[in-house]
């Protein structure tokens, strides 16, 4: 006989993220390293981002498939990102914590400066959504990177040849 959870995803990895526990602590410990990740991003520290992150953590804009890999991939994301977007502010929508990690749903601003996923920039002030999930390393006790989603996503490059950003 099959059980109910054996029918949810074939993934093993999915299942045992889904049978994870969720605890006053490791709520609250997941919550604190997002905080501390939230900040050191706010702050522009790179040093402090890849100290809530795993060694071999990844960064992926999943429309497109790019990646970042491991602590050299994420501190390059993100001088990339904040390079280009010198100015760039997050205004949560929505946020959802758990065992498996952090969800987020963002209105994003920026000033586009520089080159971004080989586009050169504009100079104009940029505005999209973001959908991120954060997933947690229960091993690691950190985040293991960022799958992020943008719309629209032609905003970003992310759209088919043809099609950049827009102002």
């Amino acid at each position: 006989m099959v059980g109910k959870d054996d029918r949810m995803a074939k993934d093993e990895r999915v299942l045992t993220q889904y049978r994870r526990k969720v605890t006053e602590d490791s709520y609250t410990e997941i919550r604190e390293l997002y905080k501390a990740h939230s900040v050191a991003e706010d702050n522009r520290d790179i040093a402090g981002l890849l100290a809530t992150l795993a060694p071999d953590c990844v960064y992926e804009l999943c429309q497109n498939g790019v990646r970042w890999e491991g602590h050299d991939g994420a501190a390059r994301f993100y001088t990339e990102l904040l390079s280009a977007f010198p100015d760039i502010v997050f205004d949560l929508r929505n946020i959802v914590i758990g065992p498996q990690g952090v969800f987020e749903e963002a209105d994003v601003t920026a000033t586009w400066k520089g080159p971004w996923l080989g586009t050169e920039p504009s100079g104009e002030h940029v505005e999209f959504r973001v959908l991120i999930l954060f997933p947690y390393d229960e091993e690691a006790k950190l985040l293991s990177g960022e799958r992020v989603y943008i719309f629209p996503e032609e905003l970003l490059g992310l759209a088919p040849s043809g099609a950049g950003l827009r102002g």
